[in-house]
């Protein structure tokens, strides 16, 4: 099994940044590709970014694009996404996801999922 440990989330003011962390545990993962999704209140879970550990390939949704960065640290074994220029529409809760067998965008791709870190932006 994997183990996926999301940290980082918190409450912050529109325009203020965050950081938020995940590391992998447990098996070796199949795919070098980790995601980011995010479920704000009484709505699906979307695509947020994600990123080829191997490569350093990159992707984002448009919502997130010019804000938000995803970056891998090997000898940490952790994924960063750092969030700039937060706004109120970017709170919900974040989950790190692992293993996709899809498409990177599409959440049902993904074989292991983390708990969840709540971010909260305020106006």
């Amino acid at each position: 099994q994997v183990q996926l440990a999301e940290s980082g989330g918190g409450l912050v003011q529109a325009g203020g940044s965050l950081r938020l962390s995940c590391v992998p545990s447990g098996r070796t993962l199949s795919s070098e590709i980790m995601g980011w999704f995010r479920q704000a209140p009484g709505k699906k879970r979307d695509f947020v970014s994600a990123i080829n550990w191997g490569d350093g390939n990159t992707y984002y949704a448009d919502s997130v694009k010019g804000r938000f960065t995803i970056l891998r640290d090997n000898a940490k074994n952790t994924v960063y996404l750092e969030m700039n220029s937060l706004k109120r529409e970017d709170t919900a809760v974040y989950y790190c996801a692992a293993d996709p067998k899809g498409p990177v965008a599409n959440e049902d791709s993904y074989d292991f999922w983390g708990q969840g870190t709540q971010v909260i932006v305020s106006t």
